[in-house]
């Protein structure tokens, strides 16, 4: 129990870290050389990754590749995947599930019993992060879906009051589909690696893959010619999470993106370079100048300045951030009057974006944030191989 407490602590240590930007290998060599020993990366057809990324500016630290679908505990069955990055799925995945997702939210919408792909199956939640959408909108949507989904939290204990891979084991055991919601993404890898049923990351510190799924979502219902393709994406604010899915998509799907952030707050570099060398779409970090970004830009995003787990650091970013509000200036700012703004909620309001922003004709957070559950829907059933609505 000990043992792997210490490991658990390594994990959080490690998330925090790459937040804060500081530098294990830098400053405690030794807590670094424990991080590498129990780095490893995730079942996916997307690029080897591990898991400590540098974020920032700071000297890149490279993870050993040691998880794969050849040494995963058990292999999924035939048809069936996890899904913990967004560049897990090849463009033509990527393009399955938009349709999919458009196709399910028409098929709900249309009202009667018949498409039922999760009759008698359970999907487990599993929350160490505080939620409201990502709950409501996995449970909402899989009992739509026919099934029924159990919320667990804290009194799970992954990781501290049992090990991450003994957890994944029990729950696989008694569900057909498992959702995380989590901090550490060591924590998300590791129950893949040990689950016999698909595993949907539902967020951790270093990405949010289904958001992402339903921000396209979005864009692709309100843009006229129904596309995400060639348009401009301008995230505005931290280079947190959020952004790291956003990088993950330009993987896959050809749209430019660009963050604009302050110094000391760019997203992992790696991850920018990794876009580039995908040859699909494109990907810059802008550092110290929002409106120049946000010109020409088809999409402004926003998110909190302050994390969960960072907001002892509230007033600090608030200073540094304040430059990057949302606010009406900076949509003029863009040169058109047709620029989605969309923010992946909660909002602070008055402080990453102004109130007029927020209620105004180009925002569509709340189609956004009930989207949340259609894209989540085409996800599961994609990643369980299940039975897809009637053309």
């Amino acid at each position: 129990g000990t043992w792997l407490n210490a490991l658990h602590a390594i994990s959080t240590f490690r998330s925090i870290a790459q937040h804060r930007h500081w530098h294990c290998d830098r400053s405690l060599p030794m807590l670094s050389l424990l991080v590498a020993a129990t780095s490893f990366s995730p079942v996916g057809s997307g690029p080897a990754r591990g898991l400590t990324h540098s974020i920032g500016s700071g000297p890149a630290r490279q993870r050993p590749a040691v998880l794969s679908a050849a040494n995963c505990e058990t292999e999924l069955p035939a048809g069936q995947r996890h899904f913990l990055h967004v560049d897990d799925l090849s463009t033509a995945e990527v393009r399955e599930v938009l349709d999919l997702a458009k196709r399910i939210k028409a098929t709900l919408a249309a009202g009667g019993p018949g498409y039922r792909p999760f009759a008698d199956q359970t999907l487990a939640m599993v929350f160490t992060k505080p939620s409201c959408r990502t709950r409501v909108s996995f449970e909402s949507g899989f009992r739509r879906l026919g099934g029924h989904a159990l919320c667990l939290g804290e009194e799970v204990g992954i990781g501290t009051r049992e090990a991450t891979k003994d957890v994944a084991r029990v729950l696989a055991s008694m569900n057909e589909l498992l959702m995380a919601r989590l901090y550490a993404h060591a924590d998300m890898l590791e129950l893949a690696q040990f689950s016999k049923v698909p595993v949907v990351n539902g967020l951790t510190d270093y990405n949010h893959p289904c958001q992402i799924v339903a921000d396209a979502l979005t864009i692709e219902e309100v843009v006229p010619d129904g596309s995400i393709e060639g348009k401009k994406v301008v995230y505005v604010g931290d280079g947190n999470n959020i952004v790291h899915s956003w990088l993950e998509l330009a993987c896959v799907v050809p749209f430019d993106f660009v963050c604009a952030c302050p110094s000391g707050f760019e997203p992992d570099a790696e991850l920018v370079e990794r876009v580039a060398k995908s040859g699909v779409g494109s990907a810059r970090v802008v550092v110290d100048d929002p409106t120049g970004a946000v010109s020409g830009a088809d999409v402004i995003y926003a998110d909190v300045w302050a994390s969960m787990g960072q907001k002892e650091e509230a007033a600090t970013r608030e200073a540094v951030f304040a430059p990057y509000q949302v606010n009406e200036a900076l949509l003029a700012a863009t040169g058109r009057d047709d620029t989605l703004f969309l923010h992946c909620l909660p909002a602070e309001r008055g402080r990453e974006v102004s109130d007029g922003v927020m209620e105004s004709a180009q925002s569509h957070v709340f189609r956004q944030a009930e989207n949340r559950m259609h894209a989540q829907n085409a996800i599961m059933v994609f990643c369980a191989g299940a039975a897809r609505p009637a053309a």
